[in-house]
């Protein structure tokens, strides 16, 4: 008896099912292969490497605060173009851009919330927002929450993720440096707490203000902390800079850093500092 003969679908090979673009990630520290969804259950911090990737100030907020906690506060601020700057584009084109990409209105976020139960003003800078530069509406909020929290007697949390002052607000941005120091100053002749966390990378002005004044100061592992990056320093002294220069753990060692505290452990250790300082 013959044989059917077969059809050149029936013998041609099964096409590949193709992976959706983003399912795996490449981990920058380690080069290993990360599982998407196994690095977001571990708060997006490398399983093998322990490497803490950067997340925005919203991802920030749903891990430190408690669940349905956060109220979100000074929303009514927007930034504007007073200098009518202009570079590659405007500065009013680029932060509709930043706004449309982000959905958010600048690089912050602030309000109260309860961490662990502890009633606590936070505020989060957001690097996904022209890398977190800080601009008046940064500096005002900034100011706002640390007042708030003065008057209410509550501890205050910046997390800082910056690249430093906006330069398309010029000296604009650099009067937010001295305005949220003061404010600080007047939080902390109050008696109040203020816990800056700093995590990578905390550069520029913003390290040179606020950042750094912290009745205590936490760094993520691995953080890049510092004025002028590495490379300007090595340029202008003209010497090799020691391995680790401007890391978390290096500053650990210097003294301008209190504890190098991993992701997963900084909400219960913001919740033990602000015991520790009310008792």
């Amino acid at each position: 008896m013959a044989q059917a003969t077969r059809t050149w679908t029936e013998l041609r090979p099964a096409r590949k099912t193709s992976i959706p673009e983003g399912l795996w990630l490449r981990c920058p520290g380690c080069s290993k292969m990360i599982y998407r969804r196994h690095l977001e259950a571990n708060l997006n911090v490398c399983p093998e490497c322990q490497h803490h990737y950067r997340i925005s100030a919203s991802e920030r907020v749903k891990q430190l605060a408690d669940e349905g906690t956060f109220v979100e506060m000074f929303t009514n601020l927007a930034p504007t173009d007073p200098l009518s700057f202009r570079d590659l584009k405007s500065y009013r084109d680029r932060l509709l851009a930043e706004q449309v990409k982000t959905g958010a209105t600048d690089a912050i976020k602030a309000g109260r919330c309860f961490i662990k139960g502890r009633e606590a003003m936070i505020v989060c800078l957001d690097l996904t927002f022209m890398m977190g530069s800080m601009g008046s509406v940064v500096g005002e909020t900034i100011t706002r929450a640390v007042e708030d929290a003065t008057k209410t007697r509550s501890p205050v949390i910046i997390v800082s993720c910056s690249g430093g002052a906006r330069m398309q607000e010029s000296g604009l941005s650099l009067m937010q440096m001295a305005k949220t120091s003061a404010a600080l100053a007047r939080h902390d002749d109050a008696g109040g707490l203020f816990i800056s966390v700093l995590t990578d990378p905390t550069t520029g002005g913003v390290t040179a203000s606020f950042a750094m004044l912290g009745d205590v100061i936490v760094a993520e592992p691995g953080a890049l902390i510092g004025f002028a990056g590495p490379r300007v320093i090595q340029q202008t002294i003209r010497q090799e800079l020691p391995p680790g220069f401007q890391r978390s753990e290096f500053l650990l060692k210097s003294g301008f850093v209190d504890k190098v505290v991993p992701r997963g452990q900084l909400r219960n250790e913001i919740a033990r500092i602000i015991d520790y300082r009310v008792n």
